[in-house]
This record gives C-alpha cells, structure tokens and sequence, in this order.
C-alpha cells in the first residue's frame, strides 16, 4: 500500500512538474520579424525597441532579421518561415488578391520617400519637361510610381535601367534619377551638389502617395495570436517613439549595426533618414505613438487603382480585411 501512495504521488509530482514547465514556456511569446534590407535607420525604431528591452518588457522573445535584397521578406512569412515582415503597399496588396492571406497590423510610414530628380541645368522645371529625355528607373515594385507619373503626364522618354548608386547621375549620363528622398537624394547632397542645384519631384505631391512600409503577418497569426499582435506592435512603436526622442544614442546604435554588417555608410546619411522617416511616420498622424500606425482608406485606394490601370491587380482587396486596424494600445 506504501509502494502504490509512493507511485501516486510519485505521478503526480511529475504532471505537476510538467504543468509548471509548460506554463513557462508558454509564458514566453517568440517571434521573428523581417524588414527589407540591411541595417540602416530606415528600421531604427525595431532596433532601438530590441536594444532598449521594450519586446522583452512585453513578454516576447524577439528576433529581429535583415535582408540582402535577395530574397522576400513577404515570401518568408507566407512560407512560415518569420512571423511578422516589413513591405510597402505596392508588394502586398497584389499578393492579396492572388490568396496570400496577409494582413496590415501597423502602417508605419505615411508617405512615399521616392522621387524623381533633375539638375537644374538639365533645364527640367516641370514635369512635361521630361519628355524626350533620359531617365533612370529601377525595376519591380520601384517602376510602379514613376510610371504612373509619366502617365499622368503623358511623358515619353528613354529609360535607362539603374542600380543603386548615384554616380551615372553625377556623371550625367542621364537627364533625370529615382531617389529615395532619405537615402539617395542624400547621397546626390553629399556628393557635392547643392539642393538649390536640383529640381525635385516628390510622387507624393501629384497624388501618387504610396505609403510604404508597415508591418505585416498572416491572418492566421492574427487570429490565433492576437495578443501577440498587438503586443509586438506597442512595443515597435514604443521603439520609434524612443528613437525620434533620441536621435544621438540611436544614430550611435544603428552604425554599429552598419558596421557589424559592413554597410558603406555615414552617420550624417543615417541621421537624414532618421528625420525623414519621422515626417513619414507623422505625416497627417500626430507627435505621438497613439496616432502612428493607421493605414488611410484614401491611400488604399489610390494604391489599388494604380496597380489596376498597370495591370498588375486583377481585384480590388476589401479595405477592412487587408487592414482590420493598428494593433497597439
């Protein structure tokens, strides 16, 4: 009789055990989110969230990942290999519609940083006169504003394919350059060309805003995690909250990163789009984290239009099911 209560209890301090184990392992929430490039401040704010404990005071285990360019980050969440991924509108509102069931819990930045620009003494004031000129344009999802601007303004011109640095543009090997207005247009000041020497042509001043990027995971995470949502969210916003307010102690963390991954860069570039993406962020929002993070049905549409009359939507997404609204507090 002693052996078989010896047994028993010996049983039940092993469930009990067991119970106590799993309790803490589901205590912790891991995840993965992946942004579209290297290290740069374009991702401060996860950097600084990451460095500053913010997913750790939120009970999460966090990882977060950088790209080479070479892959997709939407890809990656799609096959389960990440959780959460950054991209911009123009990449995931056609994977909707073709049955990949993401989501947008947080659209980060407002407004579009891609632009075109000129020299002034290429003598391009406005957009028609652009006609018959040389321009360099990126290819895939970079081409899409751009040639919604030429259609708009029914430019024809001679399209030189461009890599991404600045220096055929220096050169003058073509009248007119895409930028990033936080990266390259940068690079173009840094070269040695003063801004007062260039035209500039924001897409976003010709009702061609793209927002770009916010923060996305499947539906099924959602649903089956959305305290974990919601909680990765809060404190990603806590983190560009805590970069914008400061910018000395972020700078000094993202060129480590820059330097742990070898990116040829400068704090003087990383500190401009630090500033540009905090317009981006607050752009029609607010000076508070509160504010950041809605996706405009306006953009939205405006967006799928775009994508309709280039052929590369079939079907319109419904608003509320691609965007089911800011996960945070």
């Amino acid at each position: 009789m002693n052996l078989l209560k010896r047994k028993f209890l010996c049983i039940i301090l092993c469930l009990m055990l067991v119970i106590v184990l799993s309790a803490d392992d589901g205590g912790k929430l891991k995840t993965t989110l992946k942004v579209q490039w290297f290290p740069q401040a374009q991702f401060a704010g996860f950097i600084m969230a990451m460095e500053k404990g913010f997913y750790q005071a939120e009970g999460i285990e966090f990882d977060l990942l950088f790209s080479d360019g070479s892959d997709s980050p939407i890809e990656n969440i799609i096959s389960g290999e990440v959780d959460f991924c950054t991209a911009w509108l123009s990449q995931t509102i056609p994977s909707k519609a073709q049955g990949n069931d993401l989501v947008n819990i947080c659209q980060l930045l407002q407004k579009s940083s891609m632009m075109l620009v000129a020299k002034k003494s290429s003598n391009i004031k406005e957009p028609q006169d652009m006609n018959g000129r040389r321009i360099g344009l990126w290819s895939g999802d970079f081409s899409i504003q751009p040639n919604a601007f030429f259609e708009k303004f029914g430019i024809s011109f001679e399209q030189v394919p461009q890599s991404y640095n600045i220096h055929a543009f220096l050169a003058d090997a073509w009248d007119v350059t895409s930028a990033m207005y936080y990266n390259e247009y940068h690079k173009i000041i840094q070269a040695g060309i003063n801004e007062n020497e260039l035209n500039s042509f924001f897409f976003s001043e010709f009702d061609l805003n793209f927002p770009e990027d916010g923060i996305y995971c499947l539906k099924s995470t959602l649903d089956d995690n959305p305290e974990l949502c919601r909680k990765m969210v809060n404190a990603s916003l806590k983190g560009w909250e805590y970069a914008f307010q400061h910018k000395d102690e972020t700078l000094q963390i993202v060129m480590k990163y820059c330097d742990e991954y070898y990116m040829q860069t400068n704090i003087a570039l990383q500190s401009w789009m630090l500033d540009v993406i905090e317009q981006s962020v607050k752009y029609k929002t607010g000076e508070t984290r509160s504010d950041w993070g809605y996706l405009k049905e306006y953009d939205f549409n405006k967006v799928c239009e775009i994508l309709m009359n280039q052929g590369l939507l079939k079907q319109k997404p419904i608003y509320n099911e691609f965007f089911p609204g800011a996960q945070h507090e």
